[in-house]
């Protein structure tokens, strides 16, 4: 099972999503500057916070373009303009934080349900 990509820079969402992922018998990677961003990916799931400080919009184009396969975002639920911008840019689901919480164990666990 291929590793987990996390763009997030908040500790309370990177240890939530190692104790996930550690529950689920993956590792994480966790990405907090653009230069970090990986040139190859597996299969894992792509996490991006949209809350990071970073160009998120840029982070997920990079990622898309370079190949990363399920990019998932996250981040507050009435910051409708910053989900759109992450759907735009290649982000296959975008949740509310607390929907992200509430399906992280499924979502490191395995494959996705298709697209919300």
């Amino acid at each position: 099972m291929d590793d987990v990509l996390a763009v997030v820079t908040d500790l309370f969402f990177q240890a939530r999503i190692s104790a996930a992922a550690r529950a689920a018998g993956r590792r994480v990677r966790f990405v907090t500057t653009l230069d970090r961003l990986p040139e190859e990916f597996g299969s894992g799931p792509v996490l991006v916070d949209l809350d990071a400080s970073l160009d998120i919009v840029a982070a997920i184009e990079r990622l898309k373009s370079a190949g990363a396969g399920e990019i998932i975002a996250f981040g507050p639920h009435l910051d409708t303009d910053r989900r759109k911008e992450a759907r735009a840019a290649g982000a296959r689901r975008v949740l509310a934080k607390s929907k992200f919480v509430t399906d992280l164990p499924a979502i490191v666990a395995g494959p996705a349900p298709s697209a919300r």
